[in-house]
């Protein structure tokens, strides 16, 4: 736009800027009007009779044209330039009008760089309009370019180029909503509250206009702090009302609506409870006005208001605009409307009949609330979930969870109707389903008597199922409070929890005695593990004995040693989902947003070494926990995100996280960072002595594996704090530990708990490559910083472990630790470069060239510059990389490119000509 303000002669043309309401158009136009203006062009503002209104420059003239209907605003040079005798000619009407304005806008373009902007021209009165128009078209000013800005195509004809302004990207969609979250409340925000305002808007979301619409909605109610962000609570984000038709139709409206946006109103509506299909809408409306609906729909779905897809199913392209359209005040009542339709339906063809017939009504009907009799919802609701429950499970299950709040508990239809809903969530890993139905068991035990209940096969089952959904929600709390021997099944699922982490630790029951159901109705396989299975992953958080007991179970080809050894990880960690997947393979199914499925993904990318990744899946779940009755109180995901802070040194984060754990929550990880917060905090002696007994518990109790890796802190911060003979008795622990449990994890800990108690380079470098196979980029960064001190060279150690720390990104105590090594071998701190200071194609021409020895001259003459541009570029980079001579910014750009040649290999892979050499 601003290029075209600068053309003069036969290159002026004309441009025509289009772009929606709210995305920009007027701010981007007054940019480039500045823009022109600081290069000296003479820009003009026209706008029809009583159109500019605004504030202007004091300085600022107003010229009249075409019998008033033009209005010229600009610098009071363009006054002056038009000769007196023209200045008369202006204001009169017609052509004469017009054509005296060419002449005198072309006479002034001659002397100096002149150009008109119209914003708004779809917006001119219709006397301006047709005068600009013929303006442009008939007696168009030598010389003079013209931005025109509007919101449609309607000034197409009169434009030689036509220019659409493109939307926001999501990375600046992300900064706006950064800035404006940061200005109004004082904290930045989590980058998924960005990915939420987008995702609430659709086809909008990258207009400006309407991310700050949302964001002008919240509150600090809709908004919590975790890791000093601020994260989203509110699920149904809205456009503010007072933009909401702007944005999503165009132009403001009052009540009365109109048709169109009526008919949109209703669908927000039905949509809030159910899916609107075409035919079903036009179905429900009666003949005589099924043409004015059709009319009505076509239109939005014209318009881009409403989408449909290949089943016809309708739904708003903006899903914050259907969310304000609820909020509107409407008088119709929708769910009487469809009330009275299913009611006639069923009373002419049958309830059950209605309900296989048109399942799709199932939601109308739950919506409809008392207004259609339970004795025509109940079998209606029921028929449908079963006809769709191999085609659209989500409408089934809400259509058996309908049927179930309808029907009395001693309803003899009731165990059934429990039965079929939990088996088709199960399938379906639909976990808020699964606990949903909890209030309905406990209303049938209350009903039909406990012993009655207990022998009951299919109420055995739905217990074992929503015991099997709270296990993954983390809230085992939720198994019915009823004796243990009414739901062994049930009971043996909160046992399994405990020794993940998940609930009190309590008794194990024999799983064989009471087998979880294999089967549902109809003869599908479900994803409960078998006895055997479910054996195993309770047999893999302790001894190699019960582990090897466990397995024999299972047939000797059933889980090879790469799987077994991922089920032992899951199991250090408390991930039951990883357990789970590592047993069951392609049976396992859960829900992907649960709160285990959650933190098995933040245990794979805390291994991983994406350390902003996991803690980001962190207060995901946190939100989930706070904002869905369904999630319970998960400690592991709190305690692995306060043990990542810890480890960067932020213990003030680290403690925030570590107080949502109850103080009794006995895990191994959360004695590690129970050790690392209260030794670092100066209680060093007292942490350690818990630390060690916290380790002797969880031994006591059976729960062995992840207690390796806590001895393995009590022995690096006991030999940090000068306590050999502690360290020496927690060697013999490890010792025993390893005889005992036989891990992976139990000898890499061993073997680091040697190098540090006996200085010995082989157990280091054995212990590394032993992480290296695993995948454990927080233990591989401290088996290089030991090995920095170990090794005949420290340096090449030392430099994988500052690159792995800068990944990683370690502060404080690891840092402090690297210091102490350079000190000590005597050797420089590696220069490693920002990860973030990448190098483009350009730059990388440039650094070639440096290499090379060419000098600036040079290199201006091959890039076709001045030399004082090199050294501009040069100094630009040397700030970037940290660089501070042209032999570094070489080095560093060779470094980057082995890096991309091979990221993650073995740092003793690289030629090592000795053990203990390093890399």
């Amino acid at each position: 736009m601003a290029d075209v303000l600068g053309t003069t002669g036969e290159a002026a043309r004309v441009l025509l800027v289009t772009a929606g309401f709210g995305a920009g158009r007027t701010t981007v136009l007054e940019q480039a009007r500045r823009t022109a203006a600081r290069a000296g062009v003479t820009v003009v503002r026209l706008a029809g009779e009583g159109e500019d209104d605004g504030p202007r420059d004091p300085a600022d003239a107003v010229l009249t044209a075409a019998g008033g209907h033009l209005v010229l605003t600009g610098p009071a040079t363009l006054h002056a330039g038009i000769p007196r005798a023209a200045r008369s000619r202006l204001r009169a009407g017609g052509m004469e009008g017009l054509s005296a304005l060419s002449e005198a806008l072309a006479s002034v373009a001659r002397r100096m760089p002149l150009a008109l902007v119209v914003d708004d021209a779809d917006l001119l009165p219709e006397p301006a309009a047709d005068a600009l128009g013929l303006l442009l078209r008939v007696f168009r000013p030598y010389g003079v370019p013209v931005v025109l800005a509007g919101r449609d195509r309607s000034a197409r004809a009169a434009a030689d180029e036509v220019l659409g302004l493109p939307p926001l990207r999501p990375d600046d969609v992300a900064r706006l909503v950064g800035l404006h979250v940061t200005r109004r409340f004082g904290r930045p925000a989590d980058p998924a509250l960005a990915d939420a305002v987008a995702r609430s808007l659709g086809s909008l979301a990258g207009n400006p206009r309407a991310v700050l619409s949302v964001l002008g909605t919240l509150d600090g109610r809709d908004l919590i702090e975790l890791d000093g962000l601020l994260c989203l609570t509110r699920a149904d984000l809205r456009l503010a009302a007072e933009d909401a038709f702007l944005l999503g139709f165009g132009r403001p409206h009052e009540p009365p609506y109109p048709g169109i946006v009526e008919a949109a109103i209703v669908t927000a509506r039905v949509l809030d409870h159910a899916d609107v299909h075409l035919d079903d809408a036009f179905r429900m409306t009666s003949p005589a006005g099924a043409q004015a609906l059709e009319r009505r729909l076509d239109r939005l779905i014209m318009d881009g208001v409403l989408t449909t897809d290949d089943r016809g199913r309708l739904s708003f392209a903006v899903p914050a605009l259907a969310a304000a359209l609820r909020d509107l005040p409407y008088e119709r009542d929708v769910q009487a409307n469809s009330a009275r339709y299913v009611t006639a339906l069923a009373d002419r063809i049958g309830a059950e009949a209605t309900g296989r017939g048109y399942p799709r009504l199932a939601d109308r009907v739950a919506a409809s609330g008392p207004l259609v009799p339970d004795s025509l919802a109940v079998p209606l609701l029921l028929a449908a979930a079963r006809e769709e429950a191999r085609t659209d499970w989500p409408r089934a299950a809400r259509a058996y969870a309908a049927a179930l709040d309808r029907l009395p508990p001693g309803d003899p239809r009731t165990p059934d109707a429990l039965h079929e809903a939990s088996a088709l969530s199960l399938r379906h890993g639909d976990h808020a389903g699964l606990l949903g139905l909890g209030g309905v068991l406990e209303a049938v035990l209350d009903a039909r008597g406990a012993q009655l209940v207990g022998e009951t096969a299919e109420l055995q089952s739905v217990a074992a199922t929503r015991a099997w959904a709270a296990l993954h929600e983390h809230h085992i709390d939720r198994v019915p409070a009823t004796p243990i021997d009414l739901f062994p099944v049930a009971a043996e699922l909160a046992a399994l929890g405990g020794l993940y982490g998940v609930g009190p630790l309590t008794p194990r029951r024999t799983a064989d005695a009471h087998p979880l159901p294999q089967t549902g109705p109809g003869g599908h396989r479900t994803p409960l593990p078998s006895p055997v299975e479910l054996r195993l992953v309770a047999a893999a958080v302790g001894s190699r004995a019960e582990l090897g007991q466990a397995r024999r179970g299972l047939p000797v080809d059933a889980l090879d040693d790469g799987t077994l050894d991922r089920l032992r990880d899951a199991a250090a960690y408390g991930d039951l989902a990883g357990a789970f997947g590592a047993v069951l393979g392609d049976r396992y199914v859960t829900e992907v947003d649960s709160v285990a499925a959650g933190y098995r993904g933040m245990v794979r990318e805390h291994l991983a070494g994406d350390w902003d990744a996991a803690l980001a899946a962190a207060r995901r779940i946190e939100v989930r926990v706070r904002t869905r009755a369904v999630a319970g109180d998960p400690c592991l995901p709190r305690v692995l995100a306060a043990e990542m802070h810890c480890a960067r040194g932020d213990v003030v984060r680290a403690r925030a996280w570590l107080d949502l754990v109850p103080d009794a929550f006995a895990h191994p990880l959360a004695g590690r960072v129970r050790l690392a917060v209260g030794y670092w905090s100066g209680q060093r002696e007292a942490a350690l002595e818990r630390a060690r007994r916290d380790a002797r518990r969880a031994r006591k109790d059976g729960r062995l594996a992840g207690v390796e890796r806590l001895l393995l802190r009590v022995v690096s911060l006991a030999a940090l704090d000068g306590r050999p003979d502690t360290v020496r008795e927690v060697v013999e622990e490890l010792e025993t530990l390893h005889e005992e449990a036989d891990t992976p994890m139990t000898h890499e800990a061993l073997l680091m708990a040697r190098a540090l108690a006996d200085q010995d380079t082989d157990s280091a470098l054995s212990a590394h490559r032993l992480v290296l196979r695993r995948g454990d980029a927080h233990l591989g960064a401290l088996c290089c910083l030991r090995l920095a001190h170990l090794a005949d060279d420290p340096r090449p150690w030392l430099t994988e472990a500052v690159r792995d720390a800068r990944r990683l990104g370690l502060g404080g105590p690891f840092r402090t630790a690297v210091h102490r090594v350079a000190d000590l071998r005597g050797i420089p701190l590696p220069r490693l470069r920002k990860a973030d200071a990448q190098l483009s194609d350009a730059d990388i021409r440039l650094v070639r060239m440096v290499s090379d020895g060419a000098t600036n001259r040079r290199i201006a003459a091959e890039l076709a510059c001045s030399p004082k541009t090199v050294e501009q570029r040069l100094a630009r980079l040397f700030r970037r990389t940290g660089c501070r001579t042209r032999t570094e910014l070489a080095a560093f750009w060779l470094n980057e490119h082995l890096d991309r040649q091979g990221p993650g290999t073995d740092p003793t892979a690289r030629g090592r000509r000795s053990v203990g050499a390093g890399p």
